[in-house]
């Protein structure tokens, strides 16, 4: 994989760019505090706009580290923000990622989260030139599974009774999806 800088990514409808702290209190009031989108995830709700503001800016602190990806998602008709998408594991030996997104409820169903997928996947495969990227999903999570089918990728295997959900305190399996440079 190349030691490539994170860099802004524009889709039609989408600008994908580094965090700036003044983004803390979009973030908290969009998804941050939205219980809908902390459900499924494994991070928990933030509790206050101090949590969010401490946690934008270890993000905007890991910037300058080798293959530090984590992209604000923003409208580019209002400049609104409404979510994010991030490398949550890299392996450069074995070159290949594991990506991970949340996104407000408010935005969900209007194909934002596939749009920007697929220019996360497109700058991973062709310009950092990862082999494989992967994602995953909880059972009880099907939506985050067609927007990985709708940005290319392939469901790989299902891990069974990997997760609680945090909503429903039921274990859940956790499904993985990957794409190959060959695939995209």
């Amino acid at each position: 994989m190349k030691k490539i800088a994170m860099k802004t990514l524009e889709t039609p409808r989408l600008i994908l760019r580094k965090f700036v702290i003044e983004d803390a209190e979009m973030m908290y009031k969009n998804w941050g505090s939205d219980p809908k989108t902390s459900a499924t995830l494994t991070w928990d709700l933030h509790e206050t706009p101090t949590v969010t503001k401490t946690l934008v800016q270890s993000w905007i602190d890991k910037y300058n580290e080798d293959y530090s990806y984590n992209w604000v998602v923003e409208l580019k008709d209002t400049n609104e923000i409404i979510g994010n998408i991030d490398i949550v594991k890299i392996s450069p030996i074995n070159n290949c990622c594991e990506i991970g997104y949340c996104y407000g409820s408010k935005f969900w169903g209007k194909g934002y989260a596939s749009e920007a997928l697929r220019a996360v996947l497109e700058f991973l495969l062709n310009e950092v030139e990862a082999h494989l990227v992967e994602a995953r999903h909880i059972k009880e999570n099907p939506a985050s599974g067609r927007v990985m089918e709708k940005a290319g990728m392939k469901k790989e295997a299902v891990l069974r009774s990997r997760i609680i959900n945090k909503a429903t305190g039921n274990l859940n399996d956790l499904i993985i999806y990957s794409i190959t440079k060959e695939e995209l």
